[in-house]
């Protein structure tokens, strides 16, 4: 028998291809929904990983956000790399390190994650603008400016991140 979780992940990635300097708008959430980044140190570690995750994985990252149970994320494919290997590389690294410094003893990461690939015609500034108002939209903030999770090629911060 099929777990739920395992249905899910497999429909996730059914018709996904992965082409280099393609953009894709991909969220992925915390497993069973719990909210992990509530903690701001465990936030911080997976923020550093969207800056970190370009120098070894062929993909820019363009903008992000960090919510307490999941993220969004604006990332063009540079090269002969998959999506699919990214994202697990992105995941990976931060549970690790988020383990590594006994943040949770639990599983941080739900199988799977959903993308869309954006369209040519589609205005990045605005998908980014739509990416980072999340903490807006969530009630977490009055203003963006006072959510220190986030990053976009597009939008620059008026603060230091810490």
């Amino acid at each position: 028998m099929v777990s739920n979780e395992a249905a899910h992940s497999r429909n996730l990635r059914r018709g996904r291809y992965s082409e280099p300097g393609r953009i894709y708008f991909v969220t992925s959430t915390c497993f069973n929904r719990q909210k992990h980044f509530s903690n701001s140190v465990s936030a911080q570690v997976l923020s550093n990983e969207f800056d970190l995750i370009g120098h070894d994985s062929d993909c820019t990252s363009l903008a992000h956000v960090v919510m307490p149970d999941h993220f969004h994320w604006l990332v063009q494919l540079d090269r002969e790399t998959t999506l699919q290997e990214v994202v697990r590389k992105l995941k990976g690294r931060s549970a690790r390190r988020i383990s590594k410094l006994k943040l949770t003893t639990e599983r941080v990461w739900q199988s799977g994650f959903h993308d869309h690939a954006v369209r040519v015609e589609e205005d990045l500034e605005n998908l980014a603008n739509y990416l980072i108002q999340n903490p807006l939209r969530a009630g977490l903030v009055r203003d963006v400016e006072d959510y220190p999770f986030w990053d976009s090629a597009w939008h620059k911060r008026k603060t230091c991140r810490g």
